[in-house]
């Protein structure tokens, strides 16, 4: 692509439109590129990198070629419905949307009377490593990501009220 056009720059085009200095981090994971964010931005305000974080992302479907291609490999599903942990599950739906939110530390939003919606307690990232392939849930490696988040947050699995989880909607996925 050309200069500033390519995805990777979407981070600093919209930290220039904004006036923002700091890191300004294209984070590419395919699904879980935003949560991710969301875990780098927490990294940053833990350590002191930042006061303040966006952390969020993007998608857009701009080639049919790429949907024909998961379509004929079986990860979009072929009824147009997503049916994560079913029975019924034989893919993924894909959509356009954003989403961004702002990250401070707490002590600083309730100084500056901000609505808090939530509170980021622990937070971990990981890779699957050498496994059954590069897109196959690895248990193992997703219970120590699990635990180490827990650890950092100072609980229990049992004080845990709320689980979000990323579900394929295939049954060898979820």
């Amino acid at each position: 692509g050309f200069l500033g056009t390519t995805g990777s720059v979407a981070a600093g085009r919209i930290a220039f439109a904004l006036g923002l200095e700091g890191p300004a981090l294209p984070i590419d994971m395919a699904c879980a590129s935003s949560l991710a964010s969301v875990h780098q931005a927490a990294v940053s305000l833990r350590t002191g990198e930042v006061d303040l974080a966006l952390a969020g992302g993007v998608n857009v479907v701009l080639s049919p070629s790429t949907s024909a291609f998961m379509l004929e490999i079986g990860m979009l599903s072929s009824t147009g419905y997503c049916s994560p942990f079913d029975a019924s599950a034989n893919g993924y739906v894909r959509g356009e949307g954003c989403g961004m939110i702002v990250l401070k530390r707490l002590s600083e939003a309730e100084a500056d009377g901000d609505r808090i919606y939530a509170v980021i307690r622990g937070s971990a990232v990981n890779q699957n490593g050498a496994s059954a392939g590069l897109t196959v849930p690895n248990g193992p490696a997703q219970e120590r990501v699990m635990e180490e988040a827990l650890a950092q947050a100072g609980v229990s699995p049992s004080d845990v009220d709320y689980l979000e989880a990323h579900g394929t909607g295939t049954s060898f996925g979820d």
